[in-house]
C-alpha cells in the first residue's frame, strides 16, 4: 500500500529582529518602550519578534545606522537564527538601506516602512487605498536605487545615438506621474467627501480621537449601536466611520477616525490629512485614553501634538479615559521617600485640578459609568446645539 505524502501548506509568519539606537536625547527605558510598540507594529503586520538589539550612540552611524561591530552581531544571529527580516525603530536613509541589505542579504524595513504596510493591509475604501499607495509611492521614490542592481544604460540605436535613459530614471518618471494622477484623484475624492458633509444638515459634528488601540470603535459601537470593526491591533481602524446618534430627544453625528501613533511618518500624516478632514471639521472632539497603559500621559502628548499639525488643538474636549478595569496603580515615592500607590480616584483628583476640560473615567467593555458618559456628552452637545442653531426645536 502506497504511504500518502503529507505536505504542510500553511504559511510561516515571518521572523523579525528589532534594532534600535539610544541617543543622548533619549531614556533607555523611553527607546524600549518604542521598541515594545515597534514589536506589536511586527505582530500586527504578521510577522513574529524573534530577538531585540540596541545599542548606545551619540548620534545613528550614517552609513549603517548601528555600528559595525553591533551591525556583524546582528549578522551572526541572523544567519544563526535564519531570520526573515531585520527591522528598524526610526526611519533610514536610502544609503543606509541599501548599505544594509547589502550586508545582511535579508529584507530590511524601517518604522515608516512597516506602518505603510499595514495601512496597506486595513484599507478597505478607494480613499484609504489611494492614500496608502500615494504614501508608499513617497516612501519608495528617494529609495529607487536599492530596487536596481542593473544601473547599465538602454540599448541604444539608429535615432537613438548617445547614452540613453537608465532603468531607474524610467521608473522615476513613472512614479512621479503615478504620484501626480493619485493626487488628482484624491482632489476629486475629496469634493465627493465635501459634499457629503455639506448634506449632513444642522447637526453637531463630535469625534473620536486618540492614539492607536486605545478603545474608540468600541465606544463608538456602544453608543451608536454600529458594527465597526474591534481588533486587539494597531491601526484596526484605518477608514473613517460616521453615524448619527441620538441621545434622548437630541440627534449628532460621531465619527471614528484612525488612531495616532508616535513617530508617525510625516508624509503619512500629510496623505491621511482629508480622511482627518472629519477631525478639522468635528465641533467636539471625544480624546479617548488607555488609562490601563503605563505610558498614556505621553499618548495625550503624542495626539495632541497631531492634533496641533492638523489645526484642530482648539476645539471643545471631552477626556474620556477608558479601559479603568484594567487600571493598575502606579507607584510613587512621597515627600518623606516612602512608596504610595497612586489610585484612580487620586488621579482623578489631580486630573480635574490640573485641567479645565471635563473628564470622564470609563470601561467600554464593561459599560462602567456609561451613563455617566453620555450625560456628559448630552450637555456639551446640547450647549453648542442651542447656540449654533437657536430656532432648532430638537430640544424642545
Amino acid at each position: 500500500m502506497a504511504r500518502t505524502k503529507i505536505y504542510d501548506t500553511a504559511v510561516k509568519p515571518e521572523t523579525a529582529v528589532l534594532v534600535s539606537v539610544i541617543t543622548p536625547d533619549t531614556t533607555e527605558a523611553k527607546a524600549h518602550e518604542y521598541l515594545e510598540e515597534l514589536a506589536f507594529l511586527v505582530e500586527t503586520a504578521g510577522g513574529v519578534n524573534h530577538g531585540i538589539f540596541t545599542q548606545k550612540l551619540a548620534y545613528p552611524d550614517r552609513a549603517t545606522f548601528v555600528g559595525s561591530g553591533k551591525l556583524e552581531e546582528i549578522k551572526a544571529y541572523i544567519v544563526a537564527e535564519e531570520i526573515d527580516m531585520v527591522v528598524f525603530d526610526d526611519e533610514l536613509s536610502p544609503s543606509q538601506l541599501r548599505n544594509i541589505e547589502k550586508e545582511f542579504q535579508i529584507k530590511v524595513l524601517d518604522r515608516s516602512n512597516l506602518i505603510l504596510d499595514i495601512f496597506a493591509r486595513h484599507a478597505q475604501t478607494a480613499q484609504a487605498k489611494t492614500q496608502v499607495e500615494l504614501a508608499q509611492l513617497q516612501y519608495l521614490l528617494p529609495r529607487l536605487t536599492r530596487m536596481w542592481t542593473h544601473l547599465e544604460r538602454q540599448r541604444g540605436g539608429i535615432g537613438m545615438r548617445g547614452p540613453g535613459e537608465s532603468q531607474i530614471e524610467s521608473d522615476r518618471r513613472m512614479i512621479l506621474n503615478k504620484i501626480s494622477l493619485l493626487k488628482e484623484r484624491l482632489k476629486l475624492i475629496d469634493k465627493q467627501n465635501e459634499t457629503q458633509r455639506k448634506n449632513r444638515g444642522e447637526l453637531i459634528r463630535t469625534a473620536l480621537v486618540g492614539y492607536t488601540n486605545v478603545g474608540k470603535s468600541t465606544i463608538m459601537n456602544m453608543i451608536s449601536k454600529s458594527d465597526v470593526l474591534i481588533e486587539n491591533k494597531l491601526f484596526a481602524t484605518l477608514d473613517t466611520t460616521v453615524r448619527k446618534v441620538v441621545i434622548d430627544n437630541l440627534p449628532f453625528l460621531l465619527s471614528d477616525t484612525v488612531g495616532f501613533i508616535r513617530k508617525l511618518p510625516h508624509h503619512l500624516v500629510e496623505c491621511f490629512k482629508s480622511t482627518l478632514d472629519e477631525v478639522r471639521e468635528a465641533d467636539i472632539l471625544i480624546h479617548v485614553v488607555d488609562i490601563s497603559h503605563p505610558n498614556f500621559e505621553d499618548h495625550i502628548h503624542a495626539v495632541n501634538e497631531t492634533l496641533k499639525e492638523l489645526g484642530a488643538l482648539d476645539k471643545p474636549v471631552i477626556t474620556v479615559f477608558n479601559k479603568i478595569d484594567a487600571y493598575k496603580p502606579p507607584v510613587t515615592e512621597d515627600e518623606n521617600g516612602e512608596e504610595v500607590k497612586v489610585t484612580l480616584d487620586d488621579f482623578r483628583n489631580s486630573w480635574m485640578a490640573k485641567n479645565a476640560d471635563p473628564a470622564i473615567f470609563i470601561s467600554a467593555t464593561d459599560k462602567t459609568n456609561l451613563e455617566e458618559f453620555k450625560e456628559k456628552l448630552y450637555e456639551i452637545v446640547a450647549g453648542l446645539h442651542s447656540v449654533r442653531y437657536p430656532y432648532n426645536n430638537l430640544l424642545y
